[in-house]
């Protein structure tokens, strides 16, 4: 099967999806909130609401990540516009993190460049070399009660105010990208008081967890992919070396599809509202692995690389 050839049959963008998608995500956050918000003080009704504005944003952070890769809309113009709009909704300045997300795929694997990924990993060789500190460093990192949490505030609330290359991708529109936080914030502050501004935070922050939980599944897992040039090989590391999370297909409509990252990084032309139809097209001799939510939370447990198994492995003994 020329696997290149099939998957181009699903990256046609089509507007009313889109328009759909972008519009029908933008409409729930702002309902979510408005529910959440407005009834703060019965927790069986605010809680509920809060849960769906959490992944309304992950979905917003999702179609924001289309638009860097120009495959959500028809045009080039469109995607731009509609990324600049979502970034002040998903803590992500748009240009910026477009850029550094090209260079995450274009290095997909790629052991000398693990510096372009969202998640560090040590292999076992650079584990038994480390001295003692950096090896607590990496233990702490590592841990998924501080890689969660500490991680989606540090990374959602922090890091992305001036995120790695911002002064060679843009610092001006970073500047300007915060400014529209504050602005956005001052807005909600006036419409719902400090209510309102906890709400937002606290289930904001729900939805960076699920989004570092996501992110940390995409890439780590055990039979996942590195490996070190000439022997390297993009197309196998874009599908072995990326995950498919089969946590069913709500949950896949939750996210906008990129629970199913390794067609996205085979073909990341394909737009979300296709990835699905295109990856449960495929037959199942080419082997594509499916990992279920039980996999999915044993591979928190998965620290080093190890290179000589091929695999990810836990913390030697």
């Amino acid at each position: 099967m020329d696997l290149r050839a099939h998957t181009r049959q699903f990256a046609r963008q089509d507007n009313r999806l889109a328009l759909l998608s972008y519009f029908g995500t933008f409409a729930v956050y702002f309902a979510a909130l408005a529910v959440a918000v407005a009834y703060a003080d019965q927790w069986f009704l605010m809680l509920p609401a809060g849960v769906i504005f959490a992944f309304a944003a992950v979905r917003l952070y999702v179609l924001q990540h289309d638009t860097g890769h120009h495959s959500l809309f028809e045009t080039r113009l469109q995607n731009e516009i509609a990324g600049h709009v979502l970034s002040p909704f998903t803590f992500a300045p748009f240009e910026v993190m477009k850029q550094n997300h090209n260079l995450h795929h274009s290095n997909i694997g790629n052991l000398e460049h693990r510096e372009t990924g969202e998640i560090h990993t040590m292999t076992v060789r650079e584990w038994a070399k480390a001295g003692v500190w950096d090896r607590l460093g990496y233990r702490l990192y590592r841990n998924p009660f501080v890689l969660v949490p500490l991680g989606a505030a540090f990374t959602y609330f922090i890091r992305y105010r001036w995120p790695k290359n911002t002064r060679r991708f843009g610092a001006v529109g970073v500047i300007l990208h915060n400014l529209v936080i504050v602005a956005l914030l001052g807005l909600l502050y006036r419409v719902a008081g400090m209510t309102g501004i906890w709400v937002w935070l606290v289930f904001s922050f729900l939805g960076g967890m699920i989004g570092v939980f996501l992110v940390y599944l995409q890439h780590n897992f055990e039979d996942t992919y590195w490996d070190r040039r000439p022997d390297l090989n993009p197309q196998v590391a874009a599908l072995q070396g990326s995950s498919c999370l089969d946590f069913g297909w709500a949950f896949d409509m939750a996210v906008a599809n990129i629970t199913l990252h390794d067609i996205h990084h085979y073909n990341a032309r394909i737009p979300s509202y296709r990835l699905r139809q295109c990856h449960y097209s495929l037959p199942p001799e080419l082997g594509l692995r499916r990992i279920k939510f039980g996999e999915a939370v044993r591979a928190l447990t998965l620290k080093l690389w190890d290179e000589d198994k091929k695999c990810l492995v836990p913390f030697p003994s």
